[in-house]
C-alpha cells in the first residue's frame, strides 16, 4: 500500500515538473516570438520616458501594478532586461518609491526563480554533482546568511545565476528571501538613482565604473571579514560562543 502511495507521489511530482518546464519554455518562446525584448532596451526606455511619466501621472496604481508584475516575470524567468527595468523604475517613480517597488519585485521574482530551480533541478544536481554542490552547501552551512549576503552585495555575480545556484542548495527560501531583500538593496538604489538621470546614460556598462565595482566588492567582503576577525578573536580568547546570523535549512 505504501509503495503504491509513493509511486503516485512520484508520478504527481513528475507531472508538476513537466508542467512547469512546459510553462517556462512557452513563456520564453512567447517572449522571443513577440520580440518583447525590444521593450527592455535602454534606447526604448529613453525614447518612451515622457510617455511613461504622463501615464504614471494619470494612472498611478495601474502603472505600478503592471510594472511590478512585469518585473517579477522578468526576474523569475531570468530574462534579460532587469537592469533596464530598474533604471526605468528610477526614471518613472523616483528614488524612494522606485527603490521600494523594485526591491520587493526583484526579491519576489528571485525567490520564485530559486524555488523553481529547487523543485526542478536540486535532486538531479545533488546526485550528479555531489562533490561540487557539497562545497557550496558546506559554505552556506558554515557561513550561514553571510555567504548569500556577500554574493548579493557583489555585482560581478549575475543575480539570475545566484538565484538558480542557491536553489539547488539547502538554504531555506525564507532565508533566501530576506537576505536577498537586504543584500540587493545597495545595487538597486544605484540603478534607481541612475534612472533619475536617464537622458545622460549611454550604456549599462558605462554606469558601473571600475571604482564603483571595487567599492561593491569591498562592501560584499565586509560581513565575511568581520565575522572571521571576531571568530579568530573568540578562538584566541577561549570564547566559543557562536556568532553571526542564524538561518534554517531544509532538505
Amino acid at each position: 500500500m505504501q509503495e503504491i502511495k509513493d509511486d503516485v507521489g512520484v508520478r504527481k511530482s513528475s507531472m508538476k515538473k513537466v508542467a512547469i518546464v512546459i510553462l517556462v519554455i512557452g513563456l520564453f518562446a512567447l517572449f522571443k516570438i513577440l520580440h518583447l525584448d525590444q521593450y527592455l532596451t535602454l534606447s526604448y526606455i529613453k525614447a518612451s520616458q515622457g510617455k511613461f511619466a504622463l501615464l504614471y501621472a494619470e494612472h498611478t496604481v495601474f502603472v505600478v501594478a503592471v510594472y511590478t508584475v512585469v518585473y517579477i516575470l522578468v526576474t523569475s524567468l531570468s530574462l534579460p532586461g532587469a537592469a533596464v527595468l530598474t533604471i526605468a523604475g528610477g526614471a518613472i517613480f523616483g528614488l524612494w518609491i522606485g527603490t521600494l517597488i523594485v526591491s520587493f519585485a526583484s526579491t519576489i521574482g528571485a525567490t520564485i526563480a530559486c524555488s523553481v530551480s529547487r523543485f526542478l533541478l536540486r535532486d538531479w544536481v545533488q546526485s550528479r554533482f555531489t562533490d561540487k554542490i557539497s562545497r557550496i552547501n558546506h559554505e552556506i552551512e558554515k557561513e550561514g546568511a553571510f555567504y548569500l549576503f556577500t554574493l548579493r552585495l557583489i555585482p560581478i555575480f549575475p543575480f539570475w545565476i545566484i538565484n538558480l545556484v542557491i536553489g539547488v542548495t539547502k538554504i531555506s527560501l525564507f532565508t533566501f528571501y530576506w537576505i536577498s531583500q537586504v543584500g540587493m538593496l545597495p545595487g538597486t538604489m544605484v540603478y534607481i538613482n541612475a534612472g533619475k538621470e536617464l537622458a545622460k546614460i549611454e550604456s549599462l556598462s558605462g554606469m558601473l565604473s571600475p571604482s564603483l565595482i571595487f567599492s561593491f566588492v569591498l562592501l560584499g567582503l565586509f560581513p565575511i571579514t568581520v565575522k572571521k576577525i571576531i571568530a579568530l578573536y573568540r578562538s584566541r580568547t577561549g570564547k566559543t560562543t557562536k556568532i553571526g546570523l542564524s538561518s534554517k535549512y531544509k532538505k
